[in-house]
């Protein structure tokens, strides 16, 4: 019933910035934390930020300082500022949520299906 989509990803040149928003819909009572995670070529799945319902943000210390994380509660939305990208950024981006359906009271993890960036020259 609960569906994740991200958008905003694509082909970027070095120090280029991106924007990815991610929007949950269908039977949601409400969201707690939710988070981006990346996953390059030939690498395991790494998280990248997260964010609770509350605003207060964490960061991979890879790329803190130039991505930012946010979210429009009103909307159901979470968003991801890549700012200054580098060649290493270069992964599926996939959106992570933690969501209280219908009547229950007990959140359950929901997935996005990823979005690619590229940061080539």
């Amino acid at each position: 019933q609960v569906q994740l989509v991200e958008s905003g990803g694509g082909l970027v040149q070095p120090g280029g910035s991106l924007r990815l928003s991610c929007a949950a819909s269908g039977s949601i009572f409400s969201i707690n934390a939710m988070a981006w995670y990346r996953q390059a070529p030939g690498k395991e799945r790494e998280l990248v930020a997260t964010i609770t319902s509350g605003g207060f943000t964490n960061y991979a210390d890879s790329v803190k300082g130039r991505f930012t994380i946010s979210r429009d509660n009103s909307k159901n939305t979470v968003f991801l500022q890549m700012n200054s990208l580098l060649p290493e950024d270069t992964a599926v981006y996939y959106c992570n949520a933690g969501i209280v359906t219908g009547w229950s009271r007990a959140p359950m993890d929901y997935w996005g299906t990823g979005t690619l960036v590229t940061v080539s020259s």
